[in-house]
This record gives C-alpha cells, structure tokens and sequence, in this order.
C-alpha cells in the first residue's frame, strides 16, 4: 500500500494527535559568521565550540553570538578539560566592552549565565549584574556532574523562566522576574548568547560538542 493511501486509512483523529516534530536551529546557530570572540583563545568547527587559554588572560572573555534571542532550548556535552578552570553559557546578555583596536580587554559581558566548574556547575550566576541568582545544590553536583569528563548540559530559557539539567538532574528550575544586586533590575528577555574563559587560571580548556539550538521564540 503506498503511503499516501496508509495516511488515508488512519482515523483523523489518530493524525491530529499525533507529535509535530520541530525543527530545530543548530546549523544556523552555530555558523561562525554568528560568532565574534577572541580569535586566539576560541574556535568554532565542525559542530564544536572550544574554548582555551595557554595563560592566564586576567579577564572573564567571551565567544559572543552577534544575534540577539530570548526564548530558546540549548543543549551540548561540554567537558572541563583535566577539570581546571570556570566556564559558563551567558544568556540574554549584553557585551559591556568598547569594541575598539584600543581595547585592552575586549569580548567583557554582562548578564545571566549558567555556570560550568568547580561547585559552581548548574547555578544561575548574575556575571557583573549582583553576583549569584541562584546556586544549584553542592550534593547534586557532587552526585551527578563529572569533574574532567563529558556532561550532558540543557539550558532551557521561556519568560522569566529558566531551567538548567546536567546529565539528567535539574540544578535550577524557576522564575526569577529579578535579578541580583541594589538596583534590582529585570530579568532581561532579550540578548546574545556567549560562552565564558574565566580569568585567574594559569591556562584551561573547554570543549562544547553535540550542540543543539532552537529558537522557541521563533515557534510561538
């Protein structure tokens, strides 16, 4: 029976309740174009993002996305090589650099960030806007996040909702309308993207890998 005739037979009903299958975003994400960065500490190839320092840079830098998103899932294996160093994933941030050949410190950002390293793995951290927005439970981490191997990583972002997995386990999940500090100030719903080299260590290496985006924004 040839499949236009299969579909025919089904009841309507199975076929309205049947799962859409969403495409998701990853290529176009992940295009280099949509990245800018320090060139000497950040490569994107292959599906890959990774991140490395032979010295210490003095200075939190980012690979930052050039487009703007709000709503979004992202997935990847990120893996914190011989478990040194402190990465993280910025979302709906802002670069607060100046973008100048002057620039001693250039790629800086500020915003919310799902962290990666040490006891800090799965928090929600306020990066230069009042410190942490809420730290993922030491007990967790110790149970479920390898120190120098792959971990599953899913940041899912809808509102002011976030929620942050490792290999399974949900570190954060809520709504945060605020985020940390005097000022108070909105949880942001718009930004770019960006992947963290933290400064303060001698040298490090991050390795994101099976990355998958979609743009929920965009599925409304």
């Amino acid at each position: 029976m040839r499949l236009s005739r299969l579909l025919l037979a089904l009841p309507a009903a199975l076929l309205l309740s049947a799962p859409i299958v969403r495409a998701d975003d990853t290529e176009e994400f992940l295009k280099p174009e949509n990245w800018e960065g320090r060139k000497d500490l950040w490569t994107v190839e292959k599906g890959k993002i990774i991140g490395e320092t032979k010295e210490d840079p003095k200075y939190n830098t980012f690979l930052c996305s050039k487009k703007k998103y709000s709503d979004f899932e992202l997935s990847f294996k990120v893996t914190l090589h011989e478990a040194k160093g402190n990465s993280g994933v910025q979302i709906r941030s802002t670069r607060t650099d100046k973008d100048s050949p002057e620039n001693k410190t250039p790629f800086r950002v500020s915003g919310p960030q799902a962290d990666i390293g040490q006891q800090y793995w799965g928090s929600l951290y306020g990066e230069g806007v009042g410190g942490m927005i809420k730290a993922s439970q030491a007990e967790k981490v110790k149970a479920k996040v390898k120190a120098d191997g792959a971990n599953d990583y899913k940041i899912v972002a809808k509102g002011t909702k976030v929620t942050i997995t490792i290999n399974g386990e949900a570190m954060v999940d809520g709504d945060f309308p605020k985020l940390p500090g005097k000022e108070m100030k909105d949880f942001p719903l718009e930004g770019i993207i960006a992947f963290q080299l933290h400064g303060g260590h001698p040298k490090m290496k991050v390795e994101y890998a099976d990355i998958k985006f979609t743009d929920l924004s965009k599925k409304k």
